[in-house]
């Protein structure tokens, strides 16, 4: 992503952080930093449809290791499925290799979310008392399942605005045929894929998670790097 973008992503975040800000001034800047990333998206999948060597299908792994390494895998998986990328988890040690496919630009959006949310949700864990007689990490795995629900629900409306903004069916064409190119890559490497079973949490901290997302920053404020493995203590 370009340095311009970052700037003015980063720059509609530090006003939304700033305490002089009402709570719906600091949602409009928020909002605003997700729709940047949704129109980035946009632009380059239509600059690539011109151009295909400008932003071609890639892949990267991502390490996720304990403590909740299920969980921030859910997490990587909520925000790469809105922007056009597939996710396949793959057990190693004491956590998960999680195999990304994309076109490059998405999978450069999915690394800067998924880094800043993971530190995002580290933040809120850390502020949110377990209520009594529950075991922690029972509500530590619902309070991520929350969080991961609403950022996946958010990013997805923020990318149908950026595609809504265009004229014509040409956009929503181009954007199918990227993720039938990705999905195609996948079969390639993964002929015999399984869908993983529905995961079932005991834990009350769905809610609490949920509310966290959304109020999460949706626009990579306070980046790291390797983040997959650090971040949420047990």
């Amino acid at each position: 992503m370009s340095e311009a973008m970052l700037s003015k992503v980063r720059k509609l975040l530090a006003k939304a952080e700033d305490p002089a800000c009402t709570p719906a001034e600091s949602a409009a800047f928020t909002a605003k930093a997700a729709e940047l990333i949704a129109r980035y998206g946009v632009d380059r999948a239509l600059l690539a449809a011109r151009d295909p060597a400008t932003d071609p299908v890639g892949d990267r792994v991502v390490d996720v290791v304990a403590p909740y390494a299920r969980d921030k895998a859910g997490l990587l998986a909520a925000v790469a499925d809105p922007l056009r990328c597939r996710c396949v988890r793959r057990a190693r040690g004491d956590g998960f290799a999680l195999h990304l496919f994309g076109f490059a630009s998405d999978l450069e959006r999915v690394d800067l979310l998924f880094t800043s949310l993971l530190v995002q949700a580290a933040h809120g864990l850390s502020g949110t008392a377990v209520p009594a007689g529950e075991h922690p990490a029972a509500f530590r795995r619902s309070w991520l399942a929350g969080f991961a629900r609403v950022v996946g629900e958010r990013l997805r409306a923020a990318e149908a605005g950026a595609v809504a903004e265009r004229d014509g069916p040409s956009v929503a064409l181009v954007l199918a045929d990227r993720s039938d190119r990705v999905a195609r890559r996948v079969t390639e490497v993964y002929p015999r894929l399984r869908t993983a079973p529905v995961r079932r949490l005991a834990g009350t901290g769905f809610g609490a998670g949920a509310e966290a997302g959304r109020r999460a920053d949706l626009g990579g404020r306070g980046v790291v790097d390797g983040a997959g493995g650090r971040g949420i203590a047990g």
